[in-house]
Parts: structure tokens; C-alpha cells; sequence
């Protein structure tokens, strides 16, 4: 597994499809995450709850075919593991058979310890996932930092040395105090990868609709924008649709020709138009036919 600790930062995205897979992969980026955020950007889901197994596979197949170089994980969906370590073992080889990838995700800390090592001693390389962990947001009370009381801090303490200590080769920090992050970056071997929890730890990832600016709709805190893809495309979509109502588009290059010949025997009557027209001069005859 991919391991830079200490050493350099670790670049990590997401991807749901192909071609941005291949994009990715191509910026040399060291990490592609298909996350089950897919619900929300790809499948337009209020949350991430309503994704499923098939889901995953189906689109991290093709982020695998695009991803040549870069390690891809893939996010093990709600109650995909969460109901029993067999559960976990049996999706997570699912998963990893059917797509390719490298690597499964799950959330959770001490309370899925048991399930991340049943995982990896089955031979599939597993990211944990703790902090702000969406598809508990309901019993989290919503999206909100994590680990700001002493109480909670300790917490994830805990967490991330219960995952380490079951096998995860990484975890994921989300919405965590930048400081805290960084000394559970001290503590553990494991690898961070930090989404709103600071510089300290030792990667970051984004979803890439956020820093690429591809919605005009909320846009979380920790997420720079790189792009202001939306404005972008909406001018593309406005001017396509003004060319195609003035019928600019499209115009002559993008047509294909066919010679004044070939026309010109298109006004002739062909023989098999002569054949029909005397096919049908015998009503009787086509009636019995047909």
C-alpha cells in the first residue's frame, strides 16, 4: 500500500466515471476515492444513505478501467457492514472482486475495529473513516465538527487507534479541529487523509465537484475552488441552445457532403420504384398478400 508518512503529502480525489478517472489519474494525483458521495453529486440523493452495494460496483468499475496509476478506494455504503462482521467480509470482497480496486473505505471507529480486521485478514486493504461520518448523521445530530470537547476528543483518539490496531493502512479524518488532527497524525502509523481537519495530516482529499466549483449551490468551508466550472458550462449550454434556435449550429464544418451526382439521381425514378408503383396498380393482388 501506498505509504509516504511523514514524508509527502498524499493527493487523494473522487471520481464516479471514466473519463474523470482518467483525468485524475493523468494530474498524477496519488489517490482516487469513489465515495458513496455519489449520492449526492451523481444520483442527486439528499444524503449518502440511499446508495447501495451495486451502486459502488457499478460505478467504481469504471473508475477503475480509467485509473492506470492512481490507488483507488471504494467507499463500502450504508449497511453494506454495519450488521455483521460476515456482512462486511462477504461485501467488501464483492466490491473488490467485481471492480478492480485496491481498497475499501468503511466509517466508523471502536465499534467497527472488529469488522476493519475480519476485512483485512480476508486480504482486502481497508481505509477507515472517522470524525464527521455521513452516513451517521442522523445520531451525530447533523454536519458538524467533531472531537471539539475533551470528551469527544479523546474519543476519536481512541477511534483512530482502534483502526489502526485492527489493520486500517489509512484514515480519514472529516470535520475534525486541525490541531486535534495533527496530533492524532503523531500518534498513529496509520496514514491521515484529511477533508476539513487542517494541513497536519498526511494527505487531503476533496470531492472534485467542490473544488472544481461544478454546482452554484453550497459549498462546504474546508473545500477550495480551483474552478468555476458551473459558470462555465452554463454559458456552454446558453450559447448551444441561442446556435441551435438562429440554426449557427451546425454550420458547414461540422456537416458531412455528398456529390451533386448522387443528388441530382435521387429526383430519377428507380427501378424499384417503378416495381411498386405497378404492385400497387393491383389492389386485389396485394390484398390476398397482406
Amino acid at each position: 500500500m501506498l505509504s509516504r508518512k511523514g514524508i509527502q503529502p498524499i493527493s487523494m480525489l473522487t471520481a464516479y466515471d471514466y473519463h474523470t478517472a482518467c483525468t485524475i489519474d493523468e494530474a498524477g494525483v496519488d489517490m482516487i476515492l469513489v465515495g458513496d458521495s455519489l449520492g449526492n453529486v451523481m444520483l442527486g440523493y439528499e444524503n449518502t444513505l440511499a446508495v447501495t452495494v451495486d451502486d459502488m460496483i457499478h460505478h467504481g468499475k469504471a473508475v477503475c478501467r480509467g485509473a492506470k496509476n492512481a490507488l483507488v478506494a471504494i467507499d463500502m455504503p450504508f449497511m453494506s457492514y454495519q450488521g455483521s462482521v460476515y456482512d462486511a467480509v462477504m461485501n467488501a470482497g464483492r466490491i473488490m472482486k467485481e471492480t478492480n480496486c485496491q481498497a475499501v473505505k468503511l466509517e466508523g471507529g471502536v465499534e467497527y475495529a472488529d469488522r476493519i480486521k475480519a476485512i483485512v485478514q480476508a486480504g482486502i486493504p481497508v481505509i477507515a473513516h472517522i470524525g464527521l461520518t455521513p452516513q451517521s448523521f442522523n445520531t451525530l445530530g447533523g454536519y458538524k465538527v467533531q472531537g471539539k470537547s475533551l470528551e469527544a476528543a479523546r474519543k476519536l483518539i481512541s477511534d483512530a487507534q482502534a483502526v489502526c490496531e485492527a489493520g486500517a493502512f489509512a484514515i480519514t479524518l472529516e470535520c475534525v479541529p486541525a490541531a486535534l488532527a495533527s496530533k492524532i497524525t503523531e500518534l498513529v502509523p496509520a496514514l491521515t487523509i484529511g477533508i476539513g481537519a487542517g494541513n497536519g495530516c498526511d494527505g487531503q482529499v476533496l470531492v472534485y465537484q467542490d473544488m472544481l466549483g461544478y454546482a452554484d449551490d453550497f459549498t462546504p468551508k474546508f473545500a477550495k475552488k480551483y474552478a468555476n466550472l458551473h459558470d462555465t458550462m452554463l454559458e456552454a449550454f446558453k450559447q448551444y441552445k441561442a446556435d441551435v434556435e438562429s440554426r449557427a449550429f451546425p454550420a458547414k464544418e461540422h456537416t458531412f457532403a455528398i456529390s451533386e451526382e448522387v443528388l441530382k439521381s435521387l429526383t430519377k425514378p428507380s427501378q424499384r420504384e417503378g416495381c411498386l408503383d405497378s404492385l400497387s396498380d393491383n389492389g386485389d393482388s396485394l390484398k390476398k398478400i397482406y
